[in-house]
């Protein structure tokens, strides 16, 4: 009979090989005014809320309830503000590349010569939406990435390209003491 002992690595391991990819969520929203609205009615919300969580326990009752009475009109107003943007955003996800994959995929797409010269590791006009469609955990066809980099407004498209290439870039390790 056979004894399974484990190991401090044993343990290690298994959580290591559990930690999920980096991901990285892309949010675009249709109408600007929509948006502007929620990012408002976001501030509005927290800061009603730490004014409430300062006030000291010695506040008078009814300017208390009065508080208490803005700051659950304001997450109110919060929660429809965020109904009304997430019926008009499309969410994008991207997740982060095995090593190795990366690697194979910036290989795919080499420098030209003044991009190397430029210090560049890949060809950006073919691997920007290579990465994109192979970081996307939607499954975004290639043909759509490049469509998108002919086609959208430049801030969306370098938001784009910004979300699946940092993800590439995340850190998940901690070298600090102790």
């Amino acid at each position: 009979m056979t004894s399974t002992t484990v190991t401090a690595w044993d343990a290690i391991q298994k959580q290591l090989d559990a930690m999920p990819k980096p991901t990285q969520v892309l949010r675009l929203c249709s109408d600007p005014e929509i948006r502007d609205r929620y990012q408002q009615a976001k501030q509005a919300a927290t800061r009603a809320e730490d004014y409430l969580k300062s006030l000291s326990k010695d506040t008078d009752k009814d300017a208390l309830a009065l508080v208490r009475k803005q700051t659950k009109e304001a997450q109110d107003a919060l929660k429809a503000a965020q109904e009304e943007y997430d019926a008009h955003t499309a969410t994008l996800t991207f997740q982060a590349l095995e090593r190795g994959r990366l690697e194979d995929l910036i290989k795919e797409h080499p420098p030209t010569e003044e991009e190397e010269q430029d210090g560049a590791e890949f060809h950006s006009a073919t691997f920007a939406p290579a990465l994109i469609a192979a970081a996307s955990v939607d499954g975004m066809p290639l043909e759509y990435a490049q469509h998108a980099m002919r086609t959208w407004a430049l801030d969306d498209w370098k938001s784009l390209w910004g979300a699946a290439w940092s993800v590439q870039q995340r850190k998940r390790s901690d070298l600090g003491k102790g």
